[in-house]
């Protein structure tokens, strides 16, 4: 059975970051995984030669889909996760794979089965892997950033997190790096807030979006990278790409 995980996204300034992240404090504490609830995270996006996902993702295609595997640490020993990111109207819907990291290369490279590797969510690498093969889909930009994130202190799944600090590059090889060269920063600012929840959320949060009027906007980390490396240098490496793509058939 493959588990999903709902997200809900704004976009904020730092002075609202500041004050939603102190309102959220009786119900939220900072991630255990982390002694300050701080970490950077490397995610690699998958998409087809002409970027179909990239396109559907401008065109604000109904149901579309995303492919990326996402790191959290550099260490060889840390797993790596194939992640399917779905949306579903105006709501993200996101499956994961943990994998070892010694398995990503061969996956991508088809040299070893899916059965073959070590993973407790089988259904969700398979699909990742079958939707890769459909599009043809390989590894076109790298995305680093900086997380803050929130885990309920009640008996409920929510997490709330905060990301800073956005840096991107292209790149075609199927491995993730937290340093190297080639990094560049899209001109946007402000912090991106995310509620995650698998069955729903508990009413405060209800009651913390209307306080501080957020409103659900586009948000995709993702289409800003390409976009910017369109742009500023990186359209070589994209295929020679720019922003007159006609919209996916």
């Amino acid at each position: 059975m493959i588990r999903s995980r709902y997200e809900l996204k704004y976009r904020i300034t730092e002075a609202q970051a500041v004050m939603i992240a102190e309102h959220i404090r009786p119900y939220m504490r900072p991630d255990r995984h982390s002694a300050t609830g701080e970490y950077s995270l490397v995610s690699l996006y998958l998409d087809s030669a002409d970027l179909r996902l990239y396109r559907e993702t401008r065109c604000q295609v109904k149901n579309r889909y995303k492919l990326r595997i996402r790191s959290y640490s550099s260490d060889p020993d840390a797993p790596c996760f194939f992640e399917i990111k779905r949306r579903i109207n105006r709501v993200g819907v996101k499956s994961r794979a943990r994998v070892p990291r010694e398995a990503v290369v061969p996956l991508l490279a088809d040299a070893i089965r899916p059965c073959r590797v070590s993973c407790r969510e089988p259904d969700v690498l398979e699909q990742f892997l079958y939707y890769r093969q459909l599009l043809h889909a390989a590894p076109v930009v790298e995305l680093r950033y900086l997380r803050e994130a929130f885990e309920s202190r009640f008996d409920d799944d929510v997490r709330v997190t905060f990301d800073r600090h956005l840096r991107c590059r292209v790149t075609h090889a199927p491995e993730l790096g937290h340093n190297g060269c080639g990094w560049h920063q899209p001109p946007e600012r402000g912090v991106v807030l995310e509620i995650k929840f698998t069955h729903g959320y508990p009413l405060w949060i209800s009651r913390m979006l209307h306080a501080f009027g957020l409103r659900l906007a586009s948000n995709s980390k993702y289409m800003r990278a390409i976009r910017h490396e369109m742009r500023f240098g990186g359209r070589a490496g994209l295929g020679g790409f720019h922003e007159t793509l006609a919209p996916p058939s």
